[in-house]
C-alpha cells in the first residue's frame, strides 16, 4: 500500500484525478467490513462521493464535446468516445452527454450536484426532462422538479412528472401527445409521433424483422455521406433519407437476404440479413416475395469479384459480399452499420490497390475521410476471417496519458 499526500487547495486537476484513481484502486481491493450497518453507512458515503465525481466528469465531458477534441483521435462523436474509450453502454453515454450539455441551463442542479446536495440520478432525470424545452420552460421545469426532490419524491416519480411536463406544455400549445407504447407485442410494427414546441415532430416506434429489413434496404443507400464535405452524423443523414422517401425521392427498395436455396423453396433453415440478424425461414421467404432477393455470389457465377486495376469502383456484387464480411465499419470500435459505409480501397486505389474483393473494406464516411487525411494514425491488420481491421492511433504530439485502444476480438 502506497501513501498519498495531496494539498487539495494547491493541487492541479490532473493531480486530484490521479489521487482519486489511486485511492479508488486501493479501495477496490479491500474487503468490506463485517458489520452490515457499517457497510450500509460506507456505501451511502461512497455513493455520495461518486455523485460529486459525476459533476466533475460532466464538466470534462462537456468541454470535450464542445471542442470536438475526440475527432483528432479518430472518433467521430462524443457518444462514440464514451462507448469505445470509457466502456459505457449506449444509455449511460447518452445520459452523461445530456447532463453535460444541459448543465449551463440548470444552474441550481449543477450547484447542488457539485456540493453533494443532489444525487446523480436526480440530476440526470432533470436534465433529460428539460432537454427539449426552451430556456423559459427549462427554468420553470428546473424549479418544479427540484421542489419535488426536496419534498422527498423518488427519482422515478420525478422522471414521470418530468415526462408529464412535456405533455403539459404540448397541451398548452394545443399539440399532440404520443400514444402509450406499454404492453405492445413484437409482432406488429408501430409508430407514434408528437409535435414539439418549435413545430417539429418527435418520432418513436418499433419495427418487426420484416419491416426492419425494408427500412434498412430502403434508407441505407440514401443515408450515405453525400461527399467528403458532408459533416452530418448518421442520425442526421438517416432523417434526411427518410424525408427523401416520404417526398417521393425514393425509387427502389434494396433488401439483401442471405439464405440457402432450400429456404426459399420451403425449407426451415433460417436466413440472415447482412448485419447477421437471423431471419426465420418463413420471414425470409416473405421478404423475398415483397422486396426481391439480391443474389450473393462469392467468386463464381455472373458477377465478377476480381476486377484488377482497370476498374476503380466496386460492383454491386462486391458490395454485397463486403456487407456480409463487415457488419460495421472496419475501424475497431466504430458501430456504423456496414450497409451505411463506403467501399474503401485498403491501400488506396491511386497507390495501385486493385479493385479486388480481398483489397476492399467497408468504412464509414467519417473514418474514410479521416483515413486519407491522417494516414499516419491508421494501422491495418487482417484477422483470421480475412477481414481488414483498422486501428486508430493517438494523434502526433498528443498531450496527456495514452489512450488504450480496444483489443481485437
Amino acid at each position: 500500500m502506497s501513501s498519498i499526500e495531496v494539498d487539495l487547495g494547491a493541487a492541479s486537476t490532473m493531480e486530484l484525478v490521479n489521487a482519486i484513481a489511486a485511492i479508488t484502486h486501493e479501495l477496490a481491493g479491500r474487503d468490506a467490513p463485517e458489520s452490515p450497518a457499517a457497510c450500509m453507512e460506507l456505501a451511502e458515503t461512497l455513493a455520495a462521493a461518486s455523485d460529486q465525481q459525476e459533476s466533475a466528469l460532466a464538466e470534462l465531458i462537456g468541454r470535450v464535446d464542445a471542442s470536438g477534441e475526440m475527432r483528432r483521435w479518430g472518433i467521430p462523436s462524443t457518444q462514440a468516445w464514451l462507448r469505445s474509450r470509457l466502456g459505457m453502454r449506449e444509455s449511460r453515454a447518452k445520459e452523461r452527454i445530456t447532463l453535460a450539455r444541459q448543465r449551463h441551463r440548470l444552474p441550481r442542479v449543477a450547484e447542488l450536484l457539485a456540493t453533494g446536495e443532489l444525487t446523480y440520478g436526480y440530476a440526470t432525470t432533470v436534465a433529460d426532462a428539460v432537454a427539449r424545452l426552451d430556456d423559459t420552460d427549462c427554468a420553470k421545469a428546473e424549479s418544479l422538479l427540484l421542489d419535488m426532490v426536496h419534498q422527498g419524491f423518488s427519482a422515478g416519480k420525478v422522471a414521470t412528472f418530468g415526462r408529464r411536463i412535456r405533455d403539459v406544455i404540448a397541451e398548452r400549445d394545443d399539440t399532440e401527445t404520443p400514444d402509450q407504447d406499454t404492453q405492445r407485442g413484437y409482432e406488429q410494427s408501430w409508430v407514434t409521433s408528437t409535435r414539439s414546441l418549435d413545430g417539429g415532430r418527435y418520432i418513436k416506434g418499433w419495427l418487426n424483422a420484416e419491416d426492419t429489413a425494408v427500412w434498412d434496404g430502403t434508407l441505407a443507400p440514401l443515408a450515405k455521406p453525400a461527399g467528403t464535405d458532408d459533416r452530418r452524423d448518421l442520425p442526421e443523414r438517416t432523417a434526411a433519407a427518410l424525408t427523401s422517401v416520404l417526398a417521393g425521392g425514393h425509387r427502389a427498395t434494396k433488401v439483401t437476404v442471405i439464405c440457402d436455396l432450400d429456404t426459399l423453396t420451403g425449407g426451415t433453415t433460417p436466413g440472415r440479413l447482412t448485419d447477421g440478424t437471423p431471419i426465420p425461414a418463413a420471414h425470409a421467404r416473405r421478404i423475398a416475395l415483397s422486396a426481391g432477393v439480391s443474389p450473393l455470389i462469392l467468386g463464381r457465377g455472373h458477377i465478377p469479384l476480381y476486377l484488377g486495376h482497370r476498374t476503380r469502383f466496386a460492383t454491386p456484387g462486391q458490395r454485397q459480399v463486403l456487407e456480409t464480411l463487415y457488419p460495421t465499419c472496419a475501424v475497431r470500435g466504430c458501430e456504423v452499420p456496414g450497409t451505411l459505409c463506403e467501399v474503401d480501397h485498403v491501400t488506396g486505389w491511386a497507390l495501385g490497390s486493385p479493385t479486388d474483393i480481398d483489397q476492399l473494406a467497408l468504412c464509414c464516411g467519417w473514418h474514410n475521410r479521416f483515413k486519407h487525411t491522417n494516414a499516419e494514425q491508421i494501422r491495418i491488420v487482417r484477422d483470421t476471417t480475412g477481414r481488414h481491421i483498422y486501428r486508430v492511433l493517438p494523434p502526433p504530439h498528443a498531450t496527456g496519458p495514452p489512450i488504450q485502444l480496444p483489443q481485437a476480438a
